[in-house]
């Protein structure tokens, strides 16, 4: 009985910064919109994103500075994917297909995830974790209207396909930090990720070449003229900093596939705030779909832990990571 509600409290523990990480997420395009119809970018906005976050955790990363030497891939490769990776390759593909389209595809990454535990890590998954991600990308499916723009060109679906494949890698290196006797500290995580997507986007941004000027006047949103440099601090404050911070914060106290079935949540979160700030009103069809994208988080959610198997993650030594909860470690503060 304790250990159950143990599990319980690890589970309801990480379900708030699984929740706040959505939020923090989805506000990113509505802030950012109104700077690229400003004249900015889109790259550009990504990469004032990035690196303003790497420079405001650039205390944490020196408290840290430990971590380079004790974990350098699992840095090197939250930077490359789960920062650089999915916003290089998303940008990349809603310059060749609709937005809609690459929103979904990218959002196909908890049912890779699945597919990763289930064929790489050979670890079965529960029927209601399975379920939960086909109900989530059926709603993704309807929230973005995937059937207004079906033009698919190869490139941009392959780009975002490698969004999607950035977002697995996401969500499996937060979770990998945990594993050890010494768990990495998942803030001096974030903080390296971010200064080593920095450096990344910095070569395929070329800030050098942007207008500058725009950041130093006024974007419209919601029928209000807003200081750019405002939306800009959202952007890096709230939308980047929090949402990493509370997103891998959520990925150490639920499982990895959870944790990013309930992220799916950002497309809804983004299409309600467009609505609201944006004028972009949802159909019927967007909001039938954002109610089964819910059911299908929660599905998911509360679906019952299995136990793990005593056998390490497959390519290494690390401790085993449970389903469809608690890490098999045990419980810890993240």
């Amino acid at each position: 009985m304790q250990s159950s509600q143990v599990k319980g409290t690890g589970r309801v523990s990480g379900l708030g910064p699984a929740l706040v990480s959505a939020l923090a997420f989805g506000g990113s395009g509505v802030a950012a919109k109104p700077l690229i119809e400003a004249g900015l970018d889109p790259l550009h906005v990504v990469w004032l994103r990035v690196a303003g976050a790497a420079l405001v955790l650039l205390p944490v990363a020196w408290r840290h500075r430990a971590l380079v030497m004790r974990r350098p891939a699992l840095l090197a490769g939250f930077g490359l994917l789960a920062v650089a990776g999915v916003q290089a390759c998303y940008f990349a593909a809603i310059a060749r297909i609709p937005v809609g389209v690459a929103l979904l595809v990218e959002y196909l990454g908890p049912a890779l995830l699945l597919g990763w535990v289930r064929f790489v890590q050979r670890r079965s998954v529960s029927r209601a974790a399975a379920v939960g991600v086909v109900l989530a990308v059926a709603g993704l499916a309807c929230v973005v209207e995937v059937w207004a723009g079906l033009g698919f060109d190869a490139v941009g679906l392959l780009l975002a396909l490698g969004a999607a494949c950035c977002q697995v890698g996401y969500f499996v290196l937060s979770d990998h930090g945990s594993d050890g006797d010494e768990p990495v500290d998942p803030v001096g995580v974030v903080a390296y990720g971010l200064l080593i997507g920095a450096g990344l986007l910095t070569a395929v941004a070329s800030p050098w070449t942007m207008d500058w000027q725009v950041l130093a006047g006024r974007a419209e949103l919601a029928g209000a003229a807003v200081p750019a440099g405002l939306l800009l601090a959202w952007i890096v404050l709230v939308a980047t900093v929090a949402a990493y911070l509370t997103g891998v914060l959520s990925v150490r106290r639920l499982s990895p596939q959870v944790a990013g079935v309930v992220a799916c949540l950002e497309a809804v979160v983004a299409t309600v705030l467009a609505w609201v700030l944006l004028g972009e009103h949802l159909s019927t069809p967007q909001i039938v779909g954002g109610a089964v994208v819910l059911l299908g988080a929660f599905i998911a959610q509360t679906s019952t832990p299995k136990a793990a198997p005593a056998a390490p993650v497959a390519g290494g030594g690390a401790a085993p990571v449970g389903v469809e909860g608690e890490l098999s470690s045990g419980s810890r503060p993240a």
